[in-house]
């Protein structure tokens, strides 16, 4: 199927602003004002771009113009995901294509039985553009395939699916499989995702969508003398890790992507870059694992030098930065403060690394603590994190300044741990204690 037309060998991107498509998106209230002339710039750019490239077979265009934008240092990040969003809006929106047209542009093959492989593969591109973690990568894509699997059960094509199937399936995961709110939140943003950015199509209005809901629940806080019991259980890296993430407050993945220069001695801070929300924050060094974490990352120091002597030692950089400072990712201050015991291939570059420590050996490490310690209360490793909030409030922090380490955007998510504050000081006396005082 021809998606695109052909212009003549005349044609220059100068030459047009379509300004038909111009007058659509205008009409559609589909893209801020101000961003209409560069939509239309974008969109010509694709069209000029098929018409030097008409060797190329249609399914090729889209990958190909996308990856010579990639190719291209002086254009910045955000201008190739606006560029892909006009495109997409183009395709899909202004010309009509249905989202499987708008995917077979990428294709590398026209078998039917392809198209899913060609969903996720675009899924990947669209995640990885935007700078998105593997880890979210992952739960999208196995959110969308759960999601194919759904529609094939119903339809007996897991690609003929538009938003309506959304809802229902919605629906489906909270009266049917009577999952938990966050996990069809979690649901909802991958498929979100999934229409927004690789078929270019909005889903509508959720509002007659069953929604699984979630009561009033308190965090699960340790009492200092179970922090202690917990510790006493550890020993190593782990115990320094589980001091450090409860002295600071951090987040078991923060706390993983720590890099060196992250750590400021002098000033006794940790910052935490791109944290929830990507935003960055500062919170404490605890005084003291100061010493002991300067061990540590000694011994990481030289484990970084060995590997530079067998050929390797660059670690994971973000991509625009890895395209701005090709060295950057061998340099010391980039490494991780608690990297992997182990080299790795990185599953998306390729690359010989040593990435950070897994979560799932921090995780193991304090779930075998708290049986040691006899701890019957169900504590993760986020739990630590609960009982920093609630211990600085014990001890009489300003509740502004809590909100600020654990980097919460709003107050009302750190004023939960004044209830939990409530319930471990002032608990009113139970009237069984006082019937026979009398």
């Amino acid at each position: 199927m021809i998606l695109v037309n052909r212009y003549s060998k005349g044609f220059m991107a100068k030459d047009i602003i379509l300004p038909e498509f111009q007058a659509f998106l205008r009409s559609r209230k589909l893209v801020p004002e101000k961003n209409i002339p560069y939509f239309a710039s974008w969109a010509s750019k694709f069209l000029y771009f098929c018409n030097k490239n008409n060797q190329l077979d249609n399914n090729k265009l889209v990958m190909e113009f996308m990856d010579s934008l990639q190719r291209d240092h002086r254009i910045h990040d955000w201008q190739i995901r606006q560029a892909r969003q006009a495109v997409q809006v183009y395709l899909v929106n202004f010309k009509g294509k249905t989202a499987s047209d708008a995917l077979s542009l990428n294709a590398k093959s026209d078998a039917k039985g392809s198209d899913v492989s060609r969903i996720i593969e675009e899924i990947k591109r669209s995640i990885r553009l935007k700078h998105y973690s593997l880890s979210t990568e992952r739960s999208y894509i196995d959110w969308a395939k759960r999601f194919f699997g759904y529609v094939y059960e119903i339809k007996g094509d897991e690609t003929a699916f538009d938003a309506d199937d959304i809802k229902q399936y919605l629906s489906h995961l909270a009266i049917k499989r009577r999952v938990s709110a966050s996990t069809q939140n979690q649901a909802f943003n991958a498929l979100l995702f999934l229409f927004r950015n690789v078929f270019g199509q909005d889903i509508g209005n959720l509002g007659d969508t069953v929604r699984a809901k979630r009561g009033a629940r308190l965090p699960m806080v340790l009492t200092t003398d179970e922090v202690k019991a917990l510790f006493s259980g550890m020993s190593g890296t782990s115990l320094l890790i589980a001091q450090v993430l409860y002295g600071s407050g951090l987040r078991l993945m923060e706390l993983a992507r720590l890099r060196v220069k992250d750590i400021d001695f002098g000033m006794q801070t940790i910052t935490v870059r791109s944290g929830k929300g990507d935003n960055d924050r500062t919170t404490v060094l605890p005084e003291s694992v100061r010493d002991k974490l300067r061990v540590h990352i000694e011994k990481v120091k030289a484990l970084h030098d060995k590997d530079l002597a067998s050929g390797y030692g660059e670690v994971y950089l973000p991509e625009a930065l890895e395209r701005k400072y090709p060295k950057a990712g061998k340099e010391w201050g980039w490494q991780y403060v608690f990297p992997s015991s182990r080299l790795s291939v990185d599953p998306r570059s390729g690359k010989i690394r040593r990435h950070h420590i897994s979560e799932d050996i921090v995780q193991t490490a304090v779930a075998n603590a708290v049986k040691k310690a006899g701890i019957v209360k169900h504590v993760s490793v986020h739990t630590l994190r609960h009982s920093f909030a609630t211990h600085l409030l014990m001890s009489g922090v300003n509740i502004r300044e809590i909100q600020d380490l654990l980097g919460h955007k709003n107050i009302e998510t750190t004023m939960i741990y004044t209830h939990v504050l409530r319930d471990m000081t002032n608990a009113p006396q139970s009237p069984l204690d006082t019937l026979y005082k009398e």
